[in-house]
């Protein structure tokens, strides 16, 4: 008779969270020309960026690339380690983080961030080259999120028209009913007009007239010119009101010249559907700082290239010499 031996069952593999992507646009990018991967890529590297680096090349193109978020996946390492490793990166040659001022559909211009990745180090040189053949591309390229090899789905090919089946259609009679009084005739108000004369129905203190909404309708457009509505001009105008009003329209008119409401900012004109504006620019990896290509070497600003640059401390006096250093003191408050 067999013994049975009762084991648990194996337990399936657990899947690994997928990393988080960026959003269309922006996120990782890798930069053409690579060599393939080997087994002794990035070893001239510390071993913290040579581990960063790795992981950094698998992910797939749109990752997300903040600081943040990489260290959140990478358990071992902090945001100011990942900060650092990426700035040696920088140096290294291997990324160059860059923004792209686009235009989107609908006019609408937004920046975007990139941050361009080679497995293979290169100098300052290449990547400037980079840049401007990636400002090149984008001069001609479509709205942000859709990539020149890729179709645009909204823009279907010419397909051949289906014909329209025609189908009859049953006259409906409707049920007889009396014969409904005629609406009265309108008289093509301005929206001022109307907004003045709901005041009464909201608050009988400030029933109006038809001569008096007439005298008031130009200050009330003045309130529809500034970007109001008919709503907020009416709760503007009956809100905190007297227990009595002896005078609607000589309030109302008090009210409409003392609580008109400001002039609304100016709004950018968005540029032509026809031009896109587009400009690329790089970035300091460090502080993200933008500027040219020349004036980033190794993708740091100046201040980031130099961070020696801030003066030692002074040497404050050892615990031993404490005491030594307040006699000192004591005596220079006795001297005459």
């Amino acid at each position: 008779m067999a013994i049975q031996h009762p084991s648990p069952a194996l337990r399936a593999p657990a899947s690994s969270r997928p990393y988080p992507m960026a959003h269309p646009g922006y996120g990782k990018r890798s930069a053409p020309d690579q060599q393939p991967r080997s087994g002794h890529d990035f070893m001239l590297l510390p071993l913290r960026e040579r581990s960063i680096a790795g992981f950094i090349d698998h992910l797939p193109d749109g990752a997300a690339m903040d600081v943040k978020g990489l260290a959140r996946q990478l358990p071992l390492y902090g945001q100011q380690a990942v900060g650092s490793a990426l700035k040696a990166l920088s140096v290294a040659g291997h990324l160059r983080r860059v923004r792209c001022l686009v235009s989107g559909a609908g006019g609408q211009v937004r920046w975007v961030f990139r941050t361009f990745w080679s497995r293979t180090a290169r100098d300052n040189e290449w990547w400037a080259h980079l840049v401007g053949a990636e400002r090149e591309q984008s001069a001609i390229a479509g709205p942000v999120g859709v990539e020149p090899s890729v179709a645009d789905p909204s823009v279907a090919e010419p397909s051949a028209v289906e014909p329209v089946v025609v189908r009859p259609v049953t006259p409906v009679v409707p049920r007889q009913r009396a014969q409904e009084p005629a609406p009265p005739a309108s008289d093509d108000r301005s929206p001022a007009y109307a907004a003045l004369a709901r005041l009464g129905r909201v608050d009988a203190r400030l029933a109006l007239s038809a001569a008096d909404c007439a005298v008031l309708e130009p200050l009330a457009a003045e309130w529809f010119a500034r970007g109001v509505d008919a709503d907020y001009l009416v709760r503007a105008l009956a809100a905190g009101l007297p227990a009595q009003v002896d005078s609607p329209v000589g309030f109302v008119r008090r009210r409409l010249t003392d609580k008109i409401p400001p002039h609304p900012p100016a709004v950018p004109q968005p540029p032509a559907a026809g031009a896109p504006v587009r400009l690329v620019m790089m970035e300091c990896t460090k502080c993200g700082a933008p500027g040219r290509a020349e004036a980033l070497p190794d993708g740091l600003c100046r201040p980031c290239r130099l961070p020696g640059d801030e003066e030692p401390l002074a040497d404050l006096p050892a615990e031993r010499d404490v005491r030594t250093y307040v006699a000192g003191l004591r005596d220079l408050l006795k001297a005459p």
